[in-house]
């Protein structure tokens, strides 16, 4: 790796003006290997590896002030294979449990498939009243005021003017939902394969108590692959992938 800490705008002046988010979500994994009992302790498969190595390759030449991940370990791996690739010195990797993934309740289904319907719809009522992500899981109203308070944290209180964070599929819907102005309506529109790159555009500026106020959120770019750019090997959503299945576009009976 060479330096880059000359190239990167100095510490006063990242505060304000235009700053730049990668927003990622981390590569393949398995929820059904065996032996695994905790789901937030699931780790990159072999091709989660690959995708975010792929990603990283992708993000060489940008050089980042600064890099979160959610802290759990799939999302930590992930960032740490993307700052390998790059071609400047990585900035310490920081966990903010602001966007650990959307806490799902406890269901029972007769099949793998019954499964992965509810989860793969599961955001289509995001902006009903109490809907929660499946029975008894976070609500979706609090998950967005957590995510998006998360945010403007992120914006407020570090330093940089550009940055990496390495979040998840809910997560990131919702930050989306957020930028684009649409809330939790928009959150079901927002496909987020693995290992994809977003890319946001804030403009912040000081407000006269001297706090830093986040003017507008530009969305340059959205579910970018860098293992398939045109997504010819991504038919299915990728929670299809996931769960290997098909729905076909169709919600399952």
């Amino acid at each position: 790796m060479t330096s880059s800490h000359a190239e990167r705008a100095a510490p006063g002046s990242r505060r304000t003006g235009r700053r730049r988010l990668y927003l990622m979500r981390h590569g393949h994994v398995d929820y059904f290997a065996e032996g695994l009992t905790d789901f937030t302790q699931v780790p990159l498969t072999e091709e989660g590896e690959r995708q975010a190595k792929a990603a990283g390759e992708a993000l060489r030449l940008v050089s980042f002030d600064a890099a979160f991940s959610s802290g759990l370990p799939r999302t930590q791996a992930t960032l740490r294979h993307v700052l390998e690739a790059n071609n400047h010195d990585a900035p310490p990797a920081l966990g903010l449990p602001a966007f650990a993934e959307l806490r799902g309740g406890s269901v029972t289904v007769e099949t793998r498939e019954e499964l992965a319907a509810r989860l793969a719809f599961s955001f289509d009522a995001a902006g009903e009243e109490g809907a929660a992500f499946l029975p008894g899981g976070e609500v979706f109203s609090d998950a967005y005021a957590r995510v998006t308070e998360g945010l403007q944290a992120l914006v407020r209180e570090h330093d940089w003017k550009s940055a990496l964070l390495v979040a998840h599929d809910g997560v990131n819907r919702l930050l989306l939902g957020f930028a684009c102005g649409a809330g939790l309506q928009g959150c079901a529109h927002f496909e987020q394969d693995l290992a994809c790159i977003n890319v946001l555009d804030f403009d912040v500026v000081e407000a006269e108590d001297g706090t830093l106020e986040l003017l507008r959120v530009v969305i340059k770019a959205v579910n970018l692959t860098a293992y398939d750019a045109v997504k010819e090997t991504l038919p299915r959503t990728s929670l299809e992938h996931l769960f290997d299945i098909d729905f076909g576009g169709a919600r399952p009976v």
